[in-house]
């Protein structure tokens, strides 16, 4: 169950982001899962690395939740970045991050915020036990995005 597909390759990307997440951005090429497949970013408004992790977190939502069935989502996702390469090669310029990407099977994650509302401020609750399952039902991923800057 903790097998996530890539996104096939098909409607470009800006049409994919302004249709999934109503948000423009100028990007095109891939998805990012390889050099090859890089994500083109022709121009941001907002810092390279912070358009970068907005773009990753949209990746993300979209195998964790969007393409799958209710039962198998995921929530509360949250990419983290912990390494960063910079490659030039044949005169462009490539970052090649890597993120942790922590998240909750949707429906675990409701049960702990709902479990969290009805016992906080009761006296049987036990909050370090709550939070030290919810630590444990918790699925970190690492993976890789390529992008390539096509602006300077």
């Amino acid at each position: 169950m903790h097998e996530f597909k890539e996104i096939a390759s098909g409607d470009p990307l800006k049409e994919v982001v302004k249709t999934a997440f109503d948000t423009e951005m100028d990007i095109s090429g891939g998805w990012g899962y390889s050099q090859d497949e890089a994500t083109h970013i022709h121009s941001s408004e907002l810092p390279l690395e912070q358009f970068e992790h907005t773009f990753a977190m949209m990746r993300a939502y979209i195998e964790m939740n969007m393409t799958r069935s209710e039962e198998e989502r995921y929530g509360s996702i949250n990419p983290k970045e912990i390494k960063r390469e910079e490659i030039v090669e044949n005169s462009k310029t490539y970052d090649k991050v890597t993120y942790e990407i922590t998240a909750m099977q949707e429906s675990r994650y409701n049960d702990f915020i709902n479990a969290y509302k009805k016992g906080y401020g009761q006296e049987d609750f036990d909050l370090n036990a709550h939070f030290q399952e919810r630590k444990e039902a918790t699925l970190h991923r690492e993976v890789q995005h390529w992008f390539l800057k096509d602006f300077v």
